[in-house]
């Protein structure tokens, strides 16, 4: 796996922001649905740039390039969140979770 340098990453973070909208409803839905806490500890881990806590945003974000990456193959063109409809991003975030928790699952049965 290739990492970006710390300070590279933290500084194309700071360019790409998700509207706190998304971030409440993402945590208010992932609130009421405990399955999913593991899994959303898990994929916030996993993605979170190197060394995120040494510069802004001090968030365990992932690289903005590997986001913006992931959302132009969900949602097409530029590669930002849809930002008309907060309660279908919220929605969205929930059911990748949910697709993530079932894929490990059956993995690690196997």
């Amino acid at each position: 796996m290739v990492r970006n340098p710390p300070n590279a990453a933290a500084a194309v973070n700071s360019a790409l922001t998700v509207p706190f909208g998304v971030v409440v409803a993402v945590g208010v839905r992932l609130a009421r649905r405990p399955s999913l806490w593991r899994t959303a500890w898990r994929q916030c881990r996993g993605l979170a740039a190197p060394r995120w806590w040494q510069g802004p945003p001090y968030l365990p974000l992932p690289p903005a390039t590997y986001l913006r990456f992931r959302l132009q193959t969900m949602y097409g063109g530029a590669g930002v969140l849809p930002t008309g409809n907060v309660t279908e991003s919220a929605a969205d975030v929930l059911r990748w979770l949910e697709w993530s928790r079932v894929e490990r699952d059956a993995l690690v049965s196997r």
